[in-house]
């Protein structure tokens, strides 16, 4: 007995701290086991009750102070994410470092803050950050590009516009460092993004853009036609043809009409000669005290002017030079399959019947539209109605129930049922164990009961037992006497009631003769 009293007390008070035992909720997940340390340590010099899950990955602490708990942790920079920091530089025992010390310093922190930046974004889990920041050599006029890797461990998957978006982030912080030079990595070792490429396109393969487009345009027509025809009552399939030819070209133009003088150049020339006969040279002439022919007599002259005058034009030109980029969309091809309508027949099953063509030429005219239909190109849009070998089962609306109103969560309910369950289990050791032990403890050792029946003198009537013997003695023997004579009495009772039907006759000469007697 001592030991069963003691086993119960022991699984009382295991209930009674479980069920006053506060709810735990999740404080931080995906810990490092520096943070991990950190944060269990600050718990505990605040005395908070905390447990430790996933090898210490994620700490669980009472849910009506977690809230409380985040904001001081936050405010002492904790978690830190397993990296260092700017914090790092906050040490005092650097006033003797070495240059090289402080440029390693350097580089782990901006490596450090990038990757807490990084993590903070959407369906990032983890992030590591690499940096090569090389040094111009001496006597060299060149020097390398900077590059930087980056590993992440995400949740699903990212968008390629999200990992555009980290190589921008982390080559915005670094100084010299281009996007294209930032490697992205995933945890199963999947490229995102390639630094070694270094094309204009940001990491993104011709491929990879062909894919984009089809998938952005196939969702577009997915959309208008679930609205039309309902949800999975459509297929869409969507081909772009595209040209990644990057062409440059350059053209000149002449304008004749567009004459401008740049500049004139005039010249005036003007002789005079005089007869043909003066000035000849003779012998006459040239002899001394010779007689000059002619002499005194004028001749007339022969004068002549020139004029020219050059005059330079500038002609117009233009240029034009032309880059058209590749990834231009020669053709679009898309194939609708739309399944019929489905009416309730006879037998009660749903009946196929096929849509008319009507109905058809619109969901064909929104398609075009939402494509972006271009007939010079060779756009291609084909629209079929078939019947979808599965018959859509259309779902049920449930009603809204208890969860629905009170908008419990999975925590919530799975407190609720741990409560109900440990409620159930102390009723059962309450009325299998404790109430058998309760009724033996107060049950009397060695007493006898003495019960004595006598039979009635009355004929046809069967004698109504009584209790001849009875120790009052103690309160259990009452209890248990008293439960006996109720049982008789109640049989009795009952006995006499079926006699009097059965024979009424002798029931009335039995009453008469009470009556009388009463009387006398």
């Amino acid at each position: 007995m001592v030991a069963v009293a003691i086993a119960l007390i022991g699984f009382f008070a295991f209930l009674i701290m479980r069920m006053s035992a506060p709810q735990m909720t999740m404080l931080f997940s995906d810990l490092s086991m520096e943070d991990a340390s950190a944060i269990i340590k600050d718990l505990e010099r605040q005395n908070i009750p905390f447990q430790m899950r996933n090898d210490g990955g994620t700490i669980l602490v009472p849910r009506d102070r977690v809230t409380r708990l985040r904001m001081k942790l936050a405010e002492g920079g904790l978690p830190k994410g397993g990296g260092v920091g700017y914090e790092i530089f906050d040490r005092s025992d650097t006033l003797g470092a070495t240059s090289f010390v402080q440029n390693v310093n350097h580089l782990r922190a901006l490596e450090g803050e990038l990757a807490r930046t990084i993590r903070a974004l959407d369906r990032v889990q983890m992030a590591r950050v690499h940096l090569v920041l090389p040094e111009r050599q001496i006597f060299s006029r060149d020097r390398p590009e900077a590059s930087a890797s980056i590993v992440l461990k995400v949740r699903g998957a990212l968008e390629p516009q999200q990992v555009r978006a980290i190589r921008h982030l982390t080559a915005s912080a670094v100084n010299g460092l281009k996007p294209e030079r930032v490697s992205v990595v995933d945890e199963t070792g999947r490229l995102l993004a390639d630094g070694a490429r270094g094309d204009s396109s940001m990491g993104v393969s011709a491929d990879e853009r062909q894919t984009a487009y089809e998938r952005r345009l196939r969702e577009q027509v997915e959309t208008i036609l679930t609205s039309v025809v309902g949800p999975g009552r459509a297929r869409v399939q969507l081909t772009a043809d595209f040209n990644f030819n990057r062409v440059t070209q350059t053209s000149e133009k002449y304008d004749p009409e567009g004459r401008v003088m740049r500049s004139s150049q005039t010249r005036e020339e003007s002789s005079a000669s005089a007869n043909g006969q003066e000035g000849q040279v003779t012998v006459g002439n040239e002899l001394p005290g010779g007689q000059r022919t002619g002499e005194g007599t004028q001749s007339p002259r022969d004068q002549s002017r020139k004029t020219e005058e050059v005059v330079n034009y500038e002609i117009s030109r233009s240029t034009k030079t032309e880059v058209t980029e590749g990834g231009r969309v020669n053709r679009v091809s898309v194939a609708v399959l739309v399944d019929g309508n489905y009416t309730r027949g006879a037998n009660g099953e749903p009946a196929y019947q096929p849509r008319d063509k009507e109905e058809l030429d619109r969901i064909s005219a929104l398609v075009r539209t939402a494509i972006g239909f271009d007939q010079r190109r060779g756009d291609q849009v084909e629209v079929v109605n078939l019947r979808f070998a599965e018959t859509p089962v259309t779902p049920l609306a449930e009603p809204p129930g208890l969860l629905g109103f009170l908008q419990f969560t999975k925590s919530d309910v799975m407190h609720w049922v741990e409560i109900l369950v440990m409620g159930l289990l102390g009723l059962v050791v309450l009325f299998t164990v404790i109430r058998p032990l309760v009724r033996r403890i107060l049950a009397p050792d060695g007493t006898n009961q003495a019960v004595a029946v006598a039979d009635s003198d009355a004929p046809g009537i069967d004698a109504v037992p009584e209790v001849i013997k009875v120790t009052p003695n103690e309160t259990a023997k009452m209890i248990d006497i008293a439960q006996v004579q109720g049982q008789v009495h109640a049989q009795s009772v009952q006995r006499v009631g079926e006699l009097v039907q059965q024979n009424p006759g002798e029931t009335v000469a039995i009453i008469r003769t009470w009556l009388h007697e009463s009387a006398a």
